[in-house]
Formats: structure tokens, C-alpha cells, sequence
């Protein structure tokens, strides 16, 4: 009634390892999030720098700098500070994308138990909220 199935399953294909490609670890693929996460949160905290130059908002490049390089092993390519006609839209436009990066980056950093990321992740929240609500 029923004929046989007579070629190879792909599941079965799919189901072994394979040595063709590199496999990541957890904690590599961890790694990288929390790198791409604070890459983007300094390229946001640079652009804000340039719209709003601050003393607070330049030790916090500073510390997602010191962060990306202890995670990548190379410090970040960043774009120059040069001053912008600034507009609250946009400025209140960078602080709710800062605080949404920020918390992503709070989220992988304590997956991975990486306390100083975790630290610096949840600051820059607590900062970029306050300036969002008011």
C-alpha cells in the first residue's frame, strides 16, 4: 500500500556534528553580543557627545572604550566629536535608543557574569532614563 522511503533522511544529515565549519561557544557567542551591544551604545554616546558635549557622557565613552577593548582585545574605531546643531527630538530620539542598547548590553553581561559590563550597563540606563522622562 505504502512504498518505502528510499532516500536518506536530511534530518539525519543535520543531526551529526560537522567538522566542515568552526563551532562558537556559548560564552564566545556571549562575547560578541556584549561587544556588538557596547559598540553600538559608544557610537550613540559619541553621537550625543557631538549634539550635547558633557563631562558625564565623556567619561562614559570612555568606560565603553576600556569595556570594548577588554572584550575584543583591540580598542574601537570611533568617530570624531564635532560639535552639531542639537535638537530635542533627536536628542531625546538618542537617549531612548542609548537606554534600549544599554539594556541589552545589561542583559548578555549578566548571562555571562561579567560584572563590569554589567555595572557600566546598568548606569548608563539609569542615566539615559533620567534624561528621557524629563
Amino acid at each position: 500500500m505504502y512504498e518505502p522511503i528510499r532516500t536518506k533522511s536530511v534530518h539525519s544529515a543535520v543531526a551529526r556534528p560537522s567538522s566542515d565549519f568552526p563551532h562558537r561557544s556559548r560564552e564566545e557567542e556571549l562575547d560578541i553580543q556584549l561587544a556588538g551591544h557596547l559598540a553600538a551604545l559608544l557610537a550613540v554616546t559619541d553621537e550625543l557627545r557631538a549634539l550635547a558635549p558633557s563631562d558625564e557622557l565623556d567619561v562614559a565613552a570612555e568606560r565603553l572604550a576600556g569595556q570594548l577593548t577588554r572584550l575584543r582585545g583591540a580598542s574601537p574605531s570611533r568617530a570624531g566629536v564635532a560639535g552639531a546643531a542639537s535638537s530635542t527630538p533627536r536628542l531625546d530620539a538618542l537617549h531612548q535608543r542609548a537606554h534600549a542598547l544599554a539594556g541589552r548590553a545589561l542583559v548578555v553581561a549578566a548571562s555571562r557574569a561579567d560584572t563590569a559590563a554589567a555595572i557600566l550597563s546598568a548606569e548608563r540606563m539609569d542615566a539615559h532614563a533620567v534624561t528621557v522622562v524629563a
